[in-house]
Formats: C-alpha cells, sequence, structure tokens
C-alpha cells in the first residue's frame, strides 16, 4: 500500500494535459497525491506498480479507450477492487453510463464537473482508503504478534517437554544409586549386625536385644529406599511396561488411600515407545493424586484403549466433582501440568465433571 502519514494516491488517466492539470488544482488541498497518465496502457502500467484509493478515468481516449481500461483493471488481482470513476463529456447517453458500470466502475460523472461532488465522492473513497489501510497494517500487527505469541508457547513446551526428560533421566540415576548403593549398605549392615549377634554370648541380652532393635530399623529403612525408588521411577515400568506399571500404581494408591481402584486395562493392546509411557504414567500418578487431595472419592475407574494411531487413558471417580471453570483456572497446577505433558506427543486431556457427581479426565495422544 502507498499510504503514508495519513496520504493517499489517486491515478487520474486522460489524453488531454489540460484535464489533468484541472483536476491537479480541483483536488490540491485534499490529503491526497494525484498520480496522471496519459493512455489506458500508461495506466495499466502504473496499476502494476501502485495501489491506488480510486482511479479518474476517461472514457475517450486514443487507442485503448477507458472501458477497455476499466474492463482489463478489473481483471489484475492488484488493482481488482480499485473504485472506478469515468469522468467523460463525450458519452453521455445512457447505454455509455450502463457500459461503464459494466466496465466496473462505481460512478460515472459527466463533463462539466461540479468540484464540490467530484471531491465529496473522492474524498469518501480517500477515507475508505485510508481506514482500509489502517485496517491492514493492524492486522498484520496482529498477526505479527499472533505467530511470535505461537513460537514463544512452542517454545516454551519444548522446554517444559525437555526439563521433564531431564527430571525423568535424573529420578532414574537417583533411583539406580539408592539401589545399587544406599540399598546394597544396608543390606551389607544388616548382615555384619546378624554375624555380630550370632556371636554374643548368652549373657549379653541387653546386647542381643539392642542388636534386634537395630536390625528391626535397617529394615524399615529398606523399604523406605524401595518406596522411594519406586516413586522415583517404578522398576516394572522399564521391565513390563506401561500397562504392568499402570496397575502396580493403582494397587499402591489403593492400598494407601483406602479408595477402591477398578482397572482395565489387561486387553488394552497398547505398545508405547518410552517417552510416551513415561509421560502417560506420570500423568496417571497426578490425576490420582487429585483424586487423593480433592475428590474425597470412594472408587476410581482405569481405562486404556488404543487404535486408529491413538491411545486413550480415562481416569473416572465418584467424589464431589469439579467446579465449573475449575479445569482451567490457572491454580490447577495439576491439570495444567498434565496439559504439557501431552502437548509433545500431539495430545490433550478432556475434564468432565459436575458437582456432587464425580469427575472424569479423558487423556488422548498419539500412539506414535
Amino acid at each position: 500500500m502507498s499510504f503514508v502519514q495519513g496520504q493517499a494516491d489517486v491515478l487520474a488517466v486522460d489524453d488531454d494535459a489540460r484535464n489533468l492539470i484541472a483536476l491537479q488544482g480541483l483536488l490540491s488541498d485534499l490529503p491526497l497525491q494525484l498520480v496522471t497518465a496519459k493512455s489506458g496502457e500508461e495506466a495499466l502500467r502504473r496499476l502494476l506498480k501502485q495501489d491506488f484509493a480510486v482511479t479518474l478515468l476517461d472514457a475517450r481516449m486514443p487507442g485503448m479507450d477507458g472501458f477497455e481500461a476499466a474492463r482489463l483493471i478489473r481483471e489484475r488481482e492488484r488493482s481488482r477492487h480499485t473504485p472506478i470513476i469515468f469522468l467523460t463529456g463525450a458519452y453521455q447517453d445512457t447505454p455509455s453510463m450502463t457500459r461503464g458500470y459494466e466496465a466496473g466502475a462505481v460512478d460515472y460523472l459527466v463533463k462539466p464537473l461540479q468540484p464540490e461532488i467530484l471531491r465529496s465522492k473522492i474524498s469518501v473513497f480517500v477515507d475508505l482508503y485510508r481506514k482500509n489501510a489502517a485496517l491492514v497494517e493492524e492486522v498484520r500487527e496482529r498477526a505479527a504478534a499472533e505467530k511470535h505469541l505461537r513460537a514463544s508457547q512452542q517454545s516454551l513446551r519444548a522446554l517444559a517437554a525437555h526439563l521433564y526428560s531431564v527430571r525423568e533421566e535424573e529420578s532414574t540415576r537417583i533411583a539406580r544409586e539408592f539401589h545399587d548403593q544406599l540399598a546394597q549398605a544396608l543390606t551389607c549392615l544388616k548382615m555384619d549386625l546378624n554375624w555380630i549377634n550370632a556371636r554374643l554370648p548368652g549373657e549379653a541380652q541387653p546386647l542381643r536385644e539392642r542388636t534386634q532393635s537395630m536390625a528391626k530399623m535397617i529394615d524399615e529403612t529398606m523399604t523406605s529406599v524401595q518406596r522411594i525408588v519406586a516413586s522415583l521411577r517404578p522398576d516394572v515400568l522399564d521391565r513390563l511396561g506401561l500397562v504392568a506399571a499402570l496397575e502396580w500404581q493403582a494397587d499402591e494408591f489403593q492400598r494407601r488411600s483406602g479408595v477402591r481402584c477398578h482397572t482395565n486395562l489387561a486387553d488394552s493392546g497398547v505398545q508405547l515407545e518410552q517417552g510416551r509411557s513415561i509421560a502417560l504414567f506420570r500423568i496417571f500418578q497426578e490425576l490420582l493424586t487429585n483424586v487423593a487431595r480433592h475428590a474425597n472419592a470412594t472408587r476410581v475407574d482405569v481405562s486404556l484403549r488404543a487404535g486408529a494411531g491413538r491411545v486413550v487413558m480415562t481416569v473416572e471417580d465418584n467424589g464431589r466433582g469439579i467446579e465449573p471453570g475449575r479445569a482451567d483456572s490457572p491454580k490447577s497446577l495439576g491439570l495444567i501440568g498434565v496439559r504439557e505433558r501431552v502437548v509433545p506427543f500431539g495430545g490433550q486431556i478432556e475434564v468432565e465433571g459436575a458437582r456432587g457427581s464425580g469427575t472424569r479426565v479423558r487423556v488422548t495422544m498419539a500412539s506414535a
């Protein structure tokens, strides 16, 4: 667009230089720049390079007349919507005016022109052009802002996915360290303590009781280590896969919380690569945590199905039900985390619930 600081360009086409000079004087105080052409061919060349608020076109010109020029202007993509006003003293009959409108003109003025009428009509189109130019610029800026926003969101999601991956790797490393070093060290301590206890004299009953107490504490510590290792990275997820890991987690949840957890997973036929399996497993853990914290439920139903390139996990409870709008609240950090986990895998979540009727969360993810 040639729109600069409120100014618009108007194209005047006439083979008579005197008419062009008269138009320049007539329109000199309007916020526009008058560009002239002395033939239809020259007008078409200018319209290929520049946008105009309106084209003032003489109907009678040698060579290509105004009607033919108007038709060709309308056929070209850049000038298709440029308003055309015929200015002519040669063709004043109704058939000529009809021909002008059929060629694509928005108005047909007969000479001698009424200056006020011409200025008024041109001002309308100039004003429309300026507003349209401003609107185009606003749309362009908004599109650029939206593009930048989408790029920022993609970067944040990529960063979140990377952080999740790093956290899983770190959790796996720590779990391995706990298992390979701390658990082994506790086992060695237990063996040494048993060795000492077996060699205590019969009259050293207080020492025997102390060693037995120490052995019990070692056993409890080993149980805690196993629980920590399992929470960091369940061994069953790596050894037996996602379905077995979900069943194990459901059993653990039921044992700790007392909430019945019914699973429908055995025939799911789900085979996922490690990253997707980990994401679904962590999502399941988060959803169960939400149930324990907020739902006041007595039963949870879990299902997992695969097909048509998608895997769907549904977790439904019979608790108090999620409040309207709560699922999309920025304070629902658990659900925000769930959404961020599925995005890198082309996934989405749907949360349904009503007060007193429980909550159902459906997680959908591409299976490959």
